[in-house]
């Protein structure tokens, strides 16, 4: 895996050796949880660099279901040791999520397709659905990425915020910018001046706010 292509969010799966090697240097015994997390296949998610974190290597998070202690695991590993897995669409894996949640889904995918977006599940519904572990509980948000080529389109905002107020679980996420920033969709919608913008290795304050659109 090439190092320069890697972005927050994205899922790799890790060389089972090199994952168990990481685990040991924290000190994490034999059958704690996680340790055969990468022999079974399992993804990680590519995290935000923690400061004075060695910059040849990739951060990488890991968050245990609720079962193991909603214990998350951060870790760093080189990019050769990485492969990378194709992140899946909020329709691919809808099926994972509770009943009373699927209205919801369909107005957030119906929302999407109206300005041609493909929203992307991160958090706890991604998780149950990429290992079969209980993931979810009565009390978890719908965590969605929203990759846009420029800025998200005139009226998008506001039709994901009239959804999230109607929704019977919080409906938190980012958009993506093509640079690789992720910004918390409620700072756009709510047209602050300046937004927090995330990317893989900083954080910065960025004026990159559309005027403020009406719920």
């Amino acid at each position: 895996m090439r190092e320069g292509e890697i972005r927050r969010h994205d899922l790799v799966r890790a060389e089972p050796g090199a994952f168990a090697a990481a685990l040991r240097a924290q000190a994490l015994g034999q059958g704690a949880p996680g340790t055969d997390w990468a022999a079974r296949g399992r993804p990680l998610i590519v995290r935000r660099y923690h400061p004075g974190e060695d910059r040849g290597l990739v951060p990488l998070g890991l968050p245990l279901p609720p079962a193991a202690g909603k214990r998350r695991i951060g870790l760093a590993l080189p990019a050769a040791a990485l492969g990378p897995l194709p992140a899946p669409t909020l329709a691919a894996v809808r099926g994972h999520a509770p009943a009373s949640w699927q209205p919801v889904l369909d107005a957030l995918l119906a929302l999407g397709a109206d300005h041609g977006l493909v929203p992307r599940p991160f958090g706890s519904l991604l998780w149950q659905a990429l290992t079969g572990l209980p993931y979810l509980s009565r009390t978890s948000d719908l965590d969605l990425l929203w990759p846009v080529e420029d800025r998200p389109p005139p009226g998008f905002l506001a039709g994901l915020a009239r959804i999230a107020a109607a929704a019977p679980m919080g409906i938190d996420g980012e958009i993506l910018l093509p640079d690789g920033a992720g910004i918390h969709w409620r700072e756009l919608f709510e047209g602050r001046d300046a937004v927090l913008a995330k990317h893989l290795d900083r954080l910065e304050m960025r004026s990159v706010a559309p005027p403020r659109e009406v719920a």
